[in-house]
């Protein structure tokens, strides 16, 4: 790699740069969207934005997070289910979700038979990291015990989204990936998949989840 870079260097007839000090902007409109905003404000943000992604929102507690959870599976037809082997489920109270027999646990020990599972699945359902208001995007940071197929191949996709999580936009999410050690898979879904790249008619479902629903823990 040194040798490659000193050689384009030499053809632009100067030294390999080693450090580069980031550029101070007199304007940096993307810190001042949704300033000061409280988690409340935020989520009024959210609701906004998921009318426009085709996006159905429903809000509840961590005490009525399990039937808020039966309730948008019976309402999207009931299993099969794909869920991520996610230590949150537990600590939301969710344990009961791993016992019904038409939920596959995401096992990495499995391999391909969880991305089968997916296929088969007619609901999968994750736990948002971070969720950006501005955009209506959950950012899901995968790993081993989360296939990124959970929030791909079923039909539809339900995103379990704390409170706590959501901020302003992709700033403060750029923001928090590069503190953290975060793994090589990161996805960002914006409600359901959709395309208007063919005569700008919008096409909802085109290669990906039909239909999506975020479900906030308002007191987490």
């Amino acid at each position: 790699m040194e040798a490659f870079l000193q050689r384009i260097a030499s053809r632009l007839g100067r030294d390999v740069r080693t450090s580069v000090e980031r550029p101070k902007w007199k304007h940096a409109p993307q810190h001042t969207v949704f300033q000061g905003y409280s988690q409340n404000e935020l989520l009024d943000e959210l609701k906004k934005q998921c009318t426009r992604i085709h996006t159905t929102l429903v809000e509840t507690t961590t005490d009525r997070l399990v039937d808020a959870i039966d309730d948008v599976i019976a309402a999207h037809g009931g299993g099969p289910i794909v869920v991520a082997n996610d230590e949150r489920y537990e600590q939301f109270g969710l344990s009961s979700l791993f016992t019904r027999e038409d939920v596959h646990v995401w096992d990495h020990t499995l391999g391909r038979a969880n991305i089968e599972a997916a296929e088969r699945a007619n609901i999968g359902i994750t736990f948002s990291d971070i969720t950006l208001a501005e955009s209506g995007t959950v950012v899901l940071l995968n790993n081993r015990d989360q296939g990124r197929t959970i929030s791909f191949l079923p039909t539809t996709y339900v995103a379990l989204i704390p409170k706590s999580t959501i901020v302003p936009r992709m700033t403060q999410a750029a923001h928090i990936i590069r503190e953290k050690h975060v793994p090589s898979c990161i996805n960002f879904i914006t409600g359901p998949s959709n395309s208007a790249d063919i005569e700008m008619n919008l096409v909802v479902g085109v290669h990906g989840p039909v239909k999506a629903t975020y479900i906030v823990i308002t007191d987490r």
